[in-house]
């Protein structure tokens, strides 16, 4: 497809992209509450609209509605500023992950993705780093000691877990050799057209899902890494002088941000759209333009539902972690993600690329056993992970209970 029919269903993808991103969120909002409500044995919203479905739009209104204040020693450029950035990484992320199989018109095949970019990786990566802008500055720009305290925890602590996201991805660029979002859905299927694990990569990497996702987490500012909201310390954090929708700003970019990292490990670890024991959804466009696999409506549908699922799997986790566990102190959150996680993820990187290195060195061809003897290796690696952690002994604080045992028991 190109010329004017790729122009119109590029803008098409554009905003039926952000349009669903945006009720994704609002949808994410009304389900938080149900689940949180499970999880309290409380019942959540249900008194506005069946089951409390329309709770979403009535507090959407009231926040439009809401007065906007300013505070006096506010800088207003950066205070208006801010809420835009804390938007804007998730929605622009959108962009770069596939949806579904390609979709067949009468103009070609076109690929359910609004942009194929040959830096997709890359591409995540300089974007998600915007985020931390939007923090830094709501917090200085307010004026506010207690909102400065939340932008400085958020900036420190975003800065620190977005190297260890980074680095978590570097096993999988490993793996795949490619960059682009699409080959690295494709190679977690069964087809020839091009090197295919046949495996979705959650098994040979599964080490480094969990060190994206913990990461994720701090990136997201979620439970139990929300140090920079900590609402019995410092009010709201960062966001304490933000009022009506430029407050709801704030929550939409969180939502949004969720639900994007959620987007993510979808496609780099639980093969995207890709439907589990079925090969009819194997279908890709190689860079010569063969497709490969035969693409129709339904299974763009199916796969595109299929992705839905997961990532609302992945979201919903995110969920239940935050309304299960409590809150790191800040030292602990600091030590975790410099004095464990960077290593950690440093020594994973090592320890896949010498196995990369010796299985091809044995001339393994890239399949089921490849993705065997890998997953092989996390299960070591996870062990002695699981090791250090029953230990307590990466983690300042976590041993304390412990070392007070041993001093009653000692008359120490």
């Amino acid at each position: 497809m190109s010329g004017a029919p790729f122009v119109v269903a590029t803008a098409i993808k554009a905003i039926g992209a952000f349009t669903v991103l945006l009720l994704a969120v609002m949808l994410a909002t009304y389900a938080e509450r149900r689940i949180a409500g499970f999880i309290q044995d409380r019942s959540g919203p249900n008194r506005v609209g069946p089951i409390g479905l329309l709770q979403v739009i009535a507090d959407g209104l009231k926040n439009i509605l809401k007065e906007e204040t300013l505070p006096a020693q506010a800088i207003k450029p950066f205070f208006f500023l801010a809420p835009i950035l804390a938007i804007l990484p998730a929605t622009v992320l959108i962009a770069v992950v596939p949806f579904g199989a390609p979709v067949p018109t009468p103009w070609g095949l076109t690929e359910l993705i609004v942009a194929d970019a040959s830096i997709g990786f890359l591409y995540v990566l300089a974007i998600g780093s915007i985020g931390v802008y939007a923090v830094a500055l709501g917090g200085w720009a307010s004026g506010s000691k207690y909102s400065l305290l939340g932008g400085l925890r958020g900036s420190a602590q975003m800065i620190s877990y977005e190297v260890a996201l980074a680095l978590s991805l570097v096993p999988l660029i490993l793996l795949t050799g490619d960059v682009r979002v699409p080959e690295i859905v494709s190679m977690q299927q069964s087809f020839e057209g091009g090197a295919a694990y046949g495996t979705w990569f959650v098994l040979p990497l599964f080490v480094g899902l969990f060190f994206f996702f913990v990461a994720g987490l701090a990136e997201t500012n979620r439970l139990p890494f929300d140090m920079p909201e900590a609402e019995s310390e410092l009010i709201t954090g960062y966001h304490t002088e933000y009022s009506a929708m430029k407050f709801s700003m704030f929550m939409i970019g969180e939502f949004a941000h969720v639900i994007t990292v959620g987007a993510l490990v979808t496609v780099f670890f639980l093969g995207g759209w890709d439907i589990p024991f079925w090969t009819g959804d194997d279908i890709r466009v190689l860079d010569n333009g063969v497709v490969v696999g035969e693409p129709s409506i339904l299974i763009s549908l199916l796969t595109l539902a299929a992705f839905t699922v997961k990532t609302g799997l992945v979201v919903g986790v995110f969920m239940w972690i935050r309304w299960t566990l409590p809150r790191f102190r800040y030292d602990q959150l600091m030590d975790l993600g410099w004095k464990f996680l960077l290593e950690a993820v440093t020594v994973y990187i090592l320890v896949i690329a010498l196995a990369i290195l010796a299985l091809e060195g044995l001339g393994l061809p890239r399949g089921g056993w490849y993705a065997a003897a890998l997953f092989t290796i996390n299960l070591v690696v996870a062990g002695i992970l699981i090791g250090l952690a029953d230990r307590k002994a990466w983690i300042r604080g976590g041993n304390v209970s412990a070392r007070l045992t041993r001093a009653a028991e000692g008359g120490e």
